[in-house]
């Protein structure tokens, strides 16, 4: 019984958040079958980025945004966004993200959008990590 119960657990996909390093970088990751997401603070900009990628290609539209649902609901919106080769991994970056990780952090749900297209992010358990990416950008670099 225990082998089948390690099996499901490790068939199930892991959806958590995650804070790291990749080198100099600061990350902030999260999966799910519909969206990843992906932020990353270089402190040598000091820069800023989110990348988010959908199962299909996002449209070319000239807005690009992200509205928080939750405790603290807001509206993000940026004409200063860039599609990969691909089409499906939409980039902003930019000097400052406080308003992107507010969202993150208290709030439930978010969902980010071009166009006629959108993708629904689960925030549940993004705090802790947002938090843990917030202490890394504010710590002196090696």
């Amino acid at each position: 019984m225990r082998a089948v119960i390690v099996f499901i657990f490790l068939a199930t996909p892991a959806h958590a958040w995650q804070s790291g390093y990749e080198g100099h970088l600061c990350t902030l990751t999260h999966s799910e079958p519909a969206v990843e997401v992906r932020l990353t603070f270089d402190p040598a900009g000091p820069l800023y980025t989110i990348t988010v990628t959908a199962p299909e290609p996002w449209p070319e539209a000239p807005y690009f945004g992200i509205r928080f649902a939750g405790a603290e609901p807001n509206t993000i919106t940026t004409s200063r966004h860039q599609l990969d080769t691909t089409g499906r991994s939409l980039t902003v970056t930019d000097r400052g993200f406080s308003n992107v990780l507010d969202g993150l952090e208290f709030n439930e749900t978010a969902s980010a959008f071009a166009g006629l297209s959108a993708v629904d992010i689960d925030l549940d358990g993004a705090a802790p990590e947002v938090q843990a990416f917030r202490a890394c950008t504010t710590a002196p670099s090696a």
